[in-house]
């Protein structure tokens, strides 16, 4: 079982009943990335530190920092407040012996914002499907009714997820990485882009937002002339 779904299967258990849901040897971490239009604010950087401190109890104040991106100081000053509202246990008495324990209010406070994240996550989620929705209808419109997916990373997952709303018939799925090939994606076997030919759909679709460009001009290669249109995910009609 996974820390999410123990999470959400159980809560309402207390703290000492879903912690051992999580499997010893799974590790699983928060980390803040680069981002134009999500900055990390103090409630995200809050969850990040206590599921730090959850996942791996001896971790130095430098490595909490890397993670959520901030200096050892600011990591400090977070972990003074977390003692002083009760969240976090800290034993030992130099940096080096240190170790970071949550409390049971601690565990409850990173239960109840994990939930208020991930309820976040599956709102933004939601958007995103409805507007890669939209955009296949487009497709949809232009009399393109067969597709092939051109990878199959995460963003493959959601436009695959978008295409239930939509009248357009997956046929087939491709990925340029010889690792991914003759995996399973969502009932498919991923097969290498020189198969788009014999696969034969009305459009190959790049499921990617980076490099379409690129992958749009090695997708020529493949398809030699036939009437086969490339599609992207930014052929949004305005």
């Amino acid at each position: 079982m996974s820390l999410l779904t123990g999470w959400f299967a159980n809560a309402n258990c207390s703290f000492s009943e879903w912690t051992v849901l999580l499997p010893k040897t799974e590790k699983v971490m928060i980390t803040l990335f680069n981002s134009s239009f999500f900055s990390p604010n103090k409630a995200l950087r809050r969850l990040a530190l206590l599921f730090a401190i959850h996942e791996s109890p001896q971790i130095s104040q430098h490595a909490i920092g890397r993670l959520v991106r901030l200096s050892s100081s600011m990591v400090n000053n977070y972990i003074k407040m977390f003692k002083q509202e009760g969240l976090v246990n800290v034993l030992g008495d130099t940096n080096r012996t240190q170790s970071y324990h949550l409390t049971a209010e601690g565990g409850i406070a990173l239960r109840n914002d994990l939930l208020f994240y991930s309820a976040e996550i599956v709102q933004m989620y939601g958007a995103v499907k409805r507007e890669l929705s939209n955009i296949l209808n487009g497709f949809y419109e232009e009399g393109i009714r067969t597709v092939v997916l051109f990878g199959a990373a995460e963003t493959a997952e959601i436009v695959h997820a978008a295409l239930k709303a939509s009248d357009l018939v997956v046929i087939g799925v491709v990925d340029s990485d010889p690792k991914k090939q003759g995996a399973g994606f969502n009932g498919f076997k991923i097969k290498a882009p020189e198969m788009i030919e014999n696969i034969n759909p009305d459009a190959v679709i790049i499921t990617s937002f980076a490099q379409q460009e690129e992958m749009f001009q090695s997708i020529q290669t493949y398809i030699r002339g036939k009437n086969i249109a490339i599609k992207k995910l930014s052929d949004i009609s305005v």
